[in-house]
């Protein structure tokens, strides 16, 4: 018995460590010897394709005059670019204000949620190129010319540019570690695209040509659902650095567990029903990909709460001195996890976002489990 709780814990523990690190070094190592070259850059005197960027928005009239003011402001050749706001079942002043300063195509659409709204913009759309954004992103101005570049190759289908999250608040309710992990997964993610394809995208700042858009189901987000089922259809997702963002993210860590929540609980549909978990059309460098940083981490919390059992029956057996420090460990984390909530230290808040934001896995799958997942959203809060 004690024998199978310790391989229990040391399995636990390594797949915990390789979904966390491990495979980030491991990628770092790849890319040196086995990495592609730059994504080819288009000769400054050829067009750019035509591009059609659309925002899908549901009550963003706080927001939504200076999201189309950057979006003309873009360096981008007017007569390519196309500006579309569709608005999902909006009750408030959106429409109107993105007519009036300037959008090219504004569709009033009754509520059907994110997925649908943009699903009508894309059926609409001129451009070669369809590319999103959220209601709140805004776009450093050679963004789209980046974006749009990497269809140069043409094995690309789908590109997602680096979404900068910026503290909405300050002082002690500007709590959020958001920024430090997203740091860490744009670098993961440069890895990825330079050995084979990303394993997942962003809402600020994406794109795909427009004959690879896929009409996905409505609590299933692009985010998530798009780069791995372009891979199954033979193209390439790629993440594109130049093509930068930014974002107000939500200001306290309280705030970031329930919108990873949220998102969780439309992210569960897609590993297990929405053919992530399917290695038909994977190469198996990809498939090794998604269960490294897609499926692992998702399992996380409960590979933390079985390794966290084991070390307490271990212990409780008379086990070495060894598990005794791994248990004092774990409690340590959480301890410091709930001081956290107390005292605004940087260690204590990095080591509160990390038990939060995995807990907020589990939750997330019993909220879909329990109810199921509503295709509308709502903006989190403090983001606008």
């Amino acid at each position: 018995m004690k024998t199978a709780l310790e391989i229990i814990f040391w399995v636990c523990a390594a797949l915990i460590v390789w979904t966390q690190l491990g495979y980030a070094a491991a990628l770092a190592v790849l890319v040196r010897v086995f990495g592609r070259a730059a994504l080819p850059t288009p000769a400054s005197a050829e067009p750019p394709p035509s591009l059609s960027l659309i925002v899908a928005a549901h009550d963003e009239q706080a927001v939504i005059v200076a999201r189309v003011a950057n979006a003309l402001s873009l360096d981008y050749p007017r007569e390519l670019f196309e500006l579309i706001i569709a608005c999902d079942g909006c009750s408030d002043a959106t429409a109107a204000e993105a007519r009036a300063v300037g959008a090219d195509v504004v569709l009033e659409l009754p509520r059907g949620g994110k997925i649908r709204a943009q699903d009508a913009a894309v059926r609409s759309a001129r451009g070669d190129i369809v590319a999103f954004s959220d209601a709140n992103a805004l776009w450093e101005p050679d963004a789209a010319r980046a974006l749009a570049g990497a269809f140069a190759d043409p094995r690309v289908g789908y590109a997602c540019g680096q979404v900068r999250f910026v503290q909405a608040a300050s002082g002690d309710h500007a709590t959020n570690q958001e920024g430090l992990y997203w740091r860490y997964e744009m670098a993961v993610r440069a890895h990825e695209s330079r050995l084979s394809s990303i394993t997942a995208g962003n809402g600020a700042i994406y794109a795909t040509r427009r004959e690879a858009y896929l009409e996905v189901d409505p609590i299933m987000g692009h985010d998530l659902s798009f780069p791995f089922n372009m891979v199954k259809r033979g193209w390439r997702a790629v993440y594109v650095s130049g093509a930068r963002a930014e974002e107000k993210m939500v200001p306290s860590i309280e705030g970031e567990f329930a919108r990873k929540r949220r998102m969780m609980s439309h992210t569960w549909p897609i590993v297990l029903r929405g053919g992530m978990l399917s290695p038909r059309g994977y190469p198996p460098g990809y498939a090794l990909m998604i269960f490294s940083h897609r499926v692992l981490r998702y399992i996380t919390p409960f590979l933390h709460a079985l390794a966290f059992v084991a070390s307490i029956l271990v212990v409780a057996m008379g086990a070495g001195q060894l598990y005794t420090v791994t248990l004092t460990l774990q409690v340590v984390i959480f301890a410091a996890a709930g001081l956290g909530g107390l005292i605004p230290f940087r260690p204590l808040l990095i080591a509160r976002y990390y038990v939060l934001t995995t807990a907020s896995l589990a939750i997330g799958l019993w909220d879909w489990l329990r109810h199921g997942t509503d295709a509308a959203w709502e903006a989190a809060e403090g983001t606008r």
